[in-house]
């Protein structure tokens, strides 16, 4: 991708298969020297050989490909028992609709450079490929999309097989890839020896570092991560137990249930029936759904320097440190199911899975409708979530008509001051504030906020980007686990910034601002406009 002039926008890259031929060149044979007129890629299927790319020779085997660009020429020469490939042209093309004449000077150099290029893992690259030739000239329209589909995942295991230089010389960072990979293609069947080849190490190195990073086996990681999709599965949605199994990649039902008892110690089926409907629930840092949703848990979310999530009312219900690691007065209030989310990771809640099953939502943070759905599916309260949705929508809607009558052209900044940073929020889509504030409720970011922020759910500001942050309005907020750093606002360079010489800087509460779910969201609205409106 690339910056279009002025826009401030990246230009993307668009691949498409022009056409795929099989050759099977007999042992010894050398081509005659060819010049390719279109992106070209070569994927070795079997035998060995050799070719010649402009003047170097670079061996050939199977699983070795080559990228080719318009204009380079080569000689490819067999060697003994013959070689087999795939032939594949390629259009690329930018977002504007004008063909990349060269990949070395495509936006950001493209997602692959021109040369040799490892096809791995190469089982399902062949799988891919073959797939590709057998449907090649189909004239449904499903078919069609179907091999346009399978192209892009083919590119995709390319491009993933293949970082820039800068990451090959790093075998942790590639086992760090791997994984990730393992993350998005849990279902489909990956060996130890196809992984360990995708990182470019040898398998007794690749399960050592695996190991070190994940503290688990290859396959063993996988199968959890299978078991975590199936239960998401079980709860979320009522397909019958072959199709989940089918889905998570297991061959068989049977199969599926003795590794799912394995696991958790209870079948898909039992487990599916034992978590529906009323239950005693631990949902650290999701309370704001249960609570939109009628549901109270049996302990709420609590730590040492935050708190608790006031906002939420819960003052009846008991509290649990999450950084406290007590798993005994957690096990004493007897919960039937935990559940958590993505940031389960950084307080260790995975031993919580020794006290009650654990449920984790399938859901990124931001995506806080998906997530509210989710939990609802779950509890059988469904039909609660569209009248949620649409008291949310009104009144996010008329909070919005307010502020376009009152702030007009005024700016508005998000900040999180601690003794260790001052740290700016986002203006976009990503992040607790950027949705609800710019995009739903309308207001304007200071234009050096958006540009800092583009992309990115908060940065850290130095101290001379803050001294430039004159926005109308500030909006702060102190995070007390590394110390709130109220020393700040004593500074010269605090009280040189335009909001604090108006009196326009808003404190709102950490733990509601500092969170997702439409209970947090509509604090921050009245935060708004109890101040702007």
């Amino acid at each position: 991708m690339k910056e279009g002039p002025g826009t401030g926008q990246r230009e993307m890259i668009f691949y498409s298969l022009l056409d795929i031929e099989q050759v099977r060149q007999p042992s010894g044979i050398r081509s005659s020297k060819e010049v390719f007129q279109e992106y070209t890629l070569i994927v070795i299927t079997a035998g060995v050989g050799r070719i010649i790319l402009n003047g170097v020779h670079v061996p050939l085997t199977i699983g070795a490909g080559l990228m080719f660009e318009p204009g380079m020429f080569g000689e490819m020469e067999s060697g003994e028992g013959g070689m087999s490939f795939y032939r594949l042209k390629i259009d690329v093309v930018g977002s504007s609709g004008e063909r990349i004449p060269s990949l070395n000077f495509a936006p950001t150099g493209g997602l692959i450079r021109c040369g040799p290029a490892a096809c791995q893992p190469f089982s399902q690259a062949l799988l891919l490929l073959d797939a590709l030739y057998q449907k090649r000239g189909s004239v449904e329209e499903i078919e069609k999309f179907a091999s346009h589909t399978r192209f892009q995942e083919l590119l995709l295991l390319i491009f993933r097989a293949n970082p820039p230089s800068s990451q090959k010389e790093d075998p942790k960072h590639a086992v760090q890839r791997s994984i990730r990979y393992i993350q998005e293609n849990y279902s489909t069947t990956l060996t130890v020896d196809q992984l360990a080849a995708m990182a470019g190490i040898s398998r007794a190195r690749y399960t050592g570092l695996f190991k070190e990073i994940t503290g688990q086996l290859p396959l063993d990681y996988m199968n959890g991560i299978r078991i975590e999709r199936a239960q998401q599965l079980l709860l979320l949605t009522k397909d019958r137990l072959n199709d989940i199994a089918q889905a998570v990649g297991y061959s068989n039902e049977y199969y599926f249930s003795r590794r799912f008892k394995g696991t958790l110690g209870v079948t898909p089926g039992q487990y599916r029936h034992s978590h529906q409907g009323t239950m005693r629930i631990f949902a650290p840092f999701l309370e704001d759904y249960l609570v939109a949703l009628g549901i109270m848990p049996v302990l709420q979310y609590t730590h040492a320097q935050w708190g608790k999530q006031e906002y939420l009312g819960l003052d009846h219900i008991p509290e649990f440190d999450v950084s406290s690691g007590d798993l005994e007065r957690l096990s004493d209030h007897k919960p039937e199911l935990i559940m958590l989310n993505s940031g389960h990771e950084r307080w260790n809640l995975e031993e919580c899975g020794r006290i009650a099953p654990l449920f984790k939502l399938p859901f990124g943070c931001e995506d806080w409708r998906s997530t509210l759905r989710s939990i609802a599916s779950v509890f059988g309260q469904t039909d609660r979530v569209e009248d949620i949705l649409q008291d949310y929508k009104q009144q996010t809607e008329k909070a919005a008509d307010l502020l376009r009558r009152s702030v007009r052209t005024q700016t508005v900044a998000v900040l999180r001051i601690s003794a260790r940073a001052v740290v700016l929020y986002g203006c976009g889509e990503l992040g607790y504030i950027g949705n609800v504030l710019y995009r739903e409720l309308g207001l304007l970011a200071h234009p050096l906020a958006a540009e800092w922020t583009r992309g990115e759910r908060r940065v850290q500001l130095t101290q001379e980007r803050l001294s430039r942050l004159h926005a109308d309005h500030l909006f702060i907020t102190f995070d007390k686990q590394e110390g709130e750093g109220r020393e700040l606002l004593d500074s010269p360079l605090w009280r040189g910034l335009k909001a604090v010489r108006n009196g326009c800087v808003h404190e709102v509460d950490f733990m509601a601002w500092m969170n997702y779910g439409v209970l947090s969201h509509r604090r921050k609205i009245d935060d708004v406009l109890r101040v702007l409106a």
